[in-house]
C-alpha cells in the first residue's frame, strides 16, 4: 500500500488546471492499492468569482465527474483537497474535501471547519476566507484498504483538538491538502505537521499548493511523515509528487510500546473539577 501527495501550482482557470493535473496523474507509482491525496483550491485558484463559477452541489457536475474518472481510470482511492461546493439558500460555499475509491464512487465528504480569516505579512495582506465560505460542523473519519483515513483542510492544521478528536474515532492515516502562505508555510507548516503525526501517532499525507497567482504565494513542501515524526518524502518547490510505502507494523508497534492515546487525562480532570 503506497501513500500519495500531489503537488500543483493551480490558477484562476479549470480547464488549465485539469490539463495539469492529468499530465501529473500520469507520473503516479505502479504499486497498487494507492492512495492518492490533491492540495486545497485544486481546482480553481483565484479571485472570488473564479471560485463561485466552478463551485458545484455537492454530488454533481462536471468537475466532480472528472475526479471520479480519474479514480477509477488510475484505479486509485483519490482524496480532493478542496473543491468549492454550493449551499443550498445561501451565497456562501463549502470548502469541501471529497474522497472516491477505486471505483470512482465518491464515499466521503468533509466541509473544513476553520476558515482563513487573518492578516499576514505578506503582499496580500489580509485573507478573509469567510467572505465566500461558511465553516462545516462535523469531523470525518472514514475506513479505507490503507486504514482509517481523518480529513482535514489546510487551516484546520493549527487546531490540535480536531486531530484528536479525528484519532479519537480510530483515524490511522492524517490528510492535510493546503494552500499555505509562503510566510506562515516557512515558519509553522513543518513543526506543525509533525507535532500532528506525534501526539496522535499517526502517518500525515500533506499536499501543498506551490507557487504564485496574483499577490499570493504559496509554500508547496508537499510531505508524508511517520506516526513516529519523520519526514519520509518532501517535494520543497515546483510540481510533481511524493510517495511512500504504509509500514502498519510501525504503526502498531509506535502505538504498543508508548500508548499515549490511553494515557491521556485531560477529559478526567475536566470532568473531576467540574469544568
Amino acid at each position: 500500500m503506497e501513500l500519495v501527495a500531489l503537488q500543483i501550482n493551480a490558477g484562476p482557470e479549470w480547464q488549465a488546471n485539469q490539463a495539469r493535473l492529468a499530465e501529473l496523474l500520469q507520473q503516479l507509482p505502479t504499486q497498487r492499492p494507492l492512495l492518492v491525496l490533491l492540495p486545497e483550491n485544486v481546482a480553481v485558484f483565484g479571485r472570488k468569482s473564479a471560485i463561485q463559477a466552478v463551485a458545484e452541489p455537492l454530488g454533481e457536475g462536471p468537475i466532480q465527474a472528472q475526479f471520479s474518472q480519474w479514480a477509477k481510470e488510475h484505479n486509485i482511492w483519490l482524496v480532493v483537497g478542496s473543491l468549492p461546493t454550493r449551499i443550498e439558500h445561501s451565497e456562501r460555499l463549502h470548502a469541501t474535501s471529497l474522497v472516491y475509491n477505486e471505483r470512482g464512487e465518491q464515499v466521503a465528504h468533509y466541509h473544513k471547519l476553520h476558515l482563513f480569516d487573518v492578516d499576514v505579512a505578506d503582499v496580500q495582506g489580509r485573507y478573509r476566507e469567510s467572505d465566500s465560505y461558511a465553516p462545516g460542523n462535523k469531523v470525518c473519519v472514514i475506513d479505507s484498504p490503507f486504514g482509517r483515513l481523518g480529513l482535514s483542510i489546510c487551516y484546520d492544521l493549527r487546531f490540535a483538538t480536531l486531530y484528536r478528536a479525528l484519532r479519537d474515532q480510530g483515524a490511522d492515516i492524517l490528510l492535510v491538502p493546503a494552500a499555505f502562505t509562503r510566510v506562515t508555510g516557512e515558519a509553522h507548516w513543518q513543526p506543525l505537521l509533525q507535532a500532528r503525526a506525534i501526539e496522535n501517532q499517526c502517518y500525515v499525507v500533506a499536499a501543498g499548493l506551490y507557487g504564485e497567482q496574483g499577490k499570493r504565494p504559496t509554500w508547496g513542501h508537499s510531505m508524508i511523515i511517520s506516526p513516529w515524526g519523520d519526514i519520509e518524502c518532501c517535494l520543497p518547490e515546483g510540481e510533481g509528487l511524493v510517495s511512500t510505502p504504509i509500514d502498519t507494523k510501525r504503526l502498531a508497534d509506535i502505538r504498543r510500546q508508548m500508548p499515549v492515546a490511553q494515557h491521556g487525562r485531560l477529559s478526567a480532570v475536566w470532568r473531576d473539577n467540574e469544568y
